[in-house]
């Protein structure tokens, strides 16, 4: 048996996989700001906080794919062309059904919907899986995971307003990501311009 980069155990007769999603990927002076933010909500709720080098706003999650079909999708994020366009980080949100806490936008660029839309078309029509595809697109840094029940936000103790974090997105990029106790890493495979 081999093991996968996952950590799984593969036979040898499968091909070898890659856990890949797209997404922007911020500069790091944004990524310090939010990580920032990520300490200091899970000092308030608990929880455990975004590192700063795992910062990311996903566009399109796909998960496990022969490591073959890396160089297609590379190819196919080339063809896509979308301006660059600007975050504002503005808003706080807990999703209780997985205990997460998150910072996104009261409004989303138009630009960056064209990039998700195109993106998740491409990929659905080239035969991959989008994970949520058919959800509705909150654009979305996760900050805390697994804030606990008994500590989470709440009506009684809701999410405290935040000054606007500005993001100039002028790239986007595919993303491997390798699982274990300690949590996600993640290895930026390919970069790709916003130059629509």
């Amino acid at each position: 048996m081999n093991v996968s980069p996952e950590g799984g155990a593969e036979s040898k007769n499968k091909p070898a996989t890659a856990r890949v999603f797209f997404a922007l990927w911020p500069s790091h002076v944004e990524a310090v700001a939010l990580a920032g933010m990520a300490n200091q909500a899970a000092r308030r709720y608990g929880g455990r906080a975004t590192r700063v080098d795992t910062v990311h706003l996903t566009l399109a999650f796909i998960g496990n794919v022969p490591e073959v079909s890396l160089p297609l999708l590379c190819d196919m994020a080339t063809r896509l062309k979308v301006p660059p366009f600007a975050l504002s980080i503005d808003r706080l949100g807990f999703w209780s059904h997985n205990h997460l806490l998150w910072a996104g936008c009261s409004k989303t660029p138009d630009a960056m919907a064209a990039l998700v839309s195109e993106l998740q078309q491409t990929l659905v029509a080239a035969g991959f899986v989008v994970d949520r595809a058919e959800r509705r697109f909150t654009p979305h840094v996760t900050l805390v995971r697994k804030i606990p029940v008994t500590t989470a936000p709440s009506a009684d103790d809701p999410l405290a307003k935040i000054a606007p974090l500005n993001w100039p997105c002028s790239r986007w990029v595919l993303v491997r990501s390798s699982l274990s106790a300690a949590g996600s890493s993640y290895q930026v495979i390919a970069e790709f311009p916003l130059n629509g």
